[in-house]
């Protein structure tokens, strides 16, 4: 008998657990079950198919990142100032998962080239983000250059610009030395860009 409610939550938990134990390929349903001591076909109830709970899974770590950088699209204070610290934010949130928890940031890797649906759910908040505070910057007349053209546009290209620095292709680049100087030059440019 389980002592908790079986949540999507609590699965979700497990289910990390499980993919940090097993990694992607050799993980499966009935491990996150075992892990929870329930029936498999009680994981089934809260998600379908292995897909989806795989799915789940691999966005609420990606919500995580995303969560971590909101506030500073909304919180007060120049926009140019909190544009260079959601990128430093950005960068640190990435850095410090593929560092501290290498396992199992190698098995989200492999989760988020499968999903590119998800992936592309989360390249769209993060750019969203970004437009809001490119946005606030024009209505400061900080950022008023001609070639910022709507902000989701200069958010994009801010977003793929920075790449090196949070896309996890580049993770092995992150911990290299000469990697702060590299990314305090491209922010410095990105900014000097919007400002133009």
């Amino acid at each position: 008998m389980v002592s908790e409610a079986l949540t999507p939550e609590r699965i979700l938990e497990a289910t990390e657990e499980v993919l940090r134990r097993y990694g992607p390929s050799k993980a499966t349903v009935v491990d996150v079950a075992r892990a929870l001591g329930v029936s498999h076909g009680s994981v089934y109830r809260h998600f379908r198919t292995k897909a989806a709970l795989r799915e789940a899974v691999t966005q609420r770590w990606l919500d995580r990142t995303s969560e971590i950088l909101a506030p500073l699209t909304t919180e007060r204070g120049p926009a140019e100032e909190r544009l260079d610290r959601w990128l430093k934010t950005l960068f640190e949130a990435k850095r410090r998962k593929a560092g501290d928890d290498p396992e199992l940031f190698a098995t989200y890797t492999v989760l988020t080239g499968d999903m590119s649906t998800v992936v592309d759910g989360h390249i769209d908040d993060l750019v969203g983000q970004l437009a809001r505070i490119i946005e606030d910057g024009r209505r400061e007349g900080v950022f008023v250059g001609e070639s910022i053209g709507f902000p989701s546009e200069a958010a994009r290209a801010v977003f793929h610009a920075t790449g090196r620095f949070h896309d996890p292709a580049y993770a092995a680049e992150w911990s290299r030395p000469g990697i702060e100087d590299d990314f305090a030059s491209v922010r410095e440019l990105v900014l000097r860009g919007l400002r133009a």
